[in-house]
């Protein structure tokens, strides 16, 4: 990849200029004064290309021809983005983040990130939005044993198997959406700038440890209510 493809391998850091290096020796050399005279009349006979090849600077502002990329990006009915998968708690503290493709279904990834949390004690109930409605998934977790709480999908043509005395605890999973809202405080987050797949990863687990703060802070400004 290079020029013919219209592509820069990096993104340089820090753009600087080398015709301020080239000609910080100019006025040594050109004792007459001719040089600037001569400069002038060269840059008026040239032109300028149509398109630059490997990208450039028009001021301050950096030019990729290039379309963004990059690693787990995957394409939804809002555009491209990143699925990010956070299990927590009784109380909504963060035990475990996961990012994977954002068209990728979320059945197949709840394993995953059971495996990616912080804690050693294994959840023996996972409470889970009818995205997760899968009897397969019902079977694999129930084998580990994770009892898997999720409503059945209204299109549904399959027997039920989810047992109806266990989904008043499915009126819990807002203290999920209330971590998820507090994620999305972090700009760095709702924005995904890097290309690299483990270094969105890295920015989503400090967040985490941020967001631990807040759930500590709300369960004991609620203790003290009581």
């Amino acid at each position: 990849m290079g020029a013919p493809q219209q592509c820069t391998l990096e993104r340089f850091t820090k753009l600087f200029s080398l015709f301020f290096n080239l000609l910080a020796a100019v006025p040594r050399l050109d004792r007459g004064g001719y040089f600037q005279s001569r400069l002038g009349a060269t840059a008026g006979r040239t032109r300028r290309s149509g398109r630059d090849q490997l990208g450039g600077s028009d001021g301050r502002w950096h030019v990729f021809p290039s379309k963004k990329r990059g690693a787990e990006v995957g394409k939804t009915k809002r555009g491209k983005g990143t699925k990010i998968m956070l299990l927590i708690d009784g109380e909504g503290l963060p035990l475990g983040v996961d990012n994977e493709l954002a068209s990728a279904a979320e059945a197949n990834l709840i394993e995953r990130m059971i495996d990616c949390r912080v804690s050693r004690r294994q959840p023996t109930r996972l409470i889970y939005d009818n995205a997760g409605d899968s009897d397969p998934l019902r079977e694999r977790l129930a084998a580990r044993g994770v009892d898997l709480i999720s409503p059945h999908r209204h299109n549904r043509k399959r027997r039920p198997t989810q047992d109806g005395r266990k989904l008043p605890r499915y009126k819990r999973r807002y203290k999920v959406e209330r971590t998820i809202a507090w994620l999305q405080y972090f700009r760095r987050l709702v924005i995904r700038n890097e290309y690299h797949a483990h270094l969105f990863k890295g920015f989503a687990q400090p967040v985490c440890v941020f967001t631990a703060s807040q759930v500590f802070v709300s369960c004991s400004t609620s203790s003290k209510k009581k």
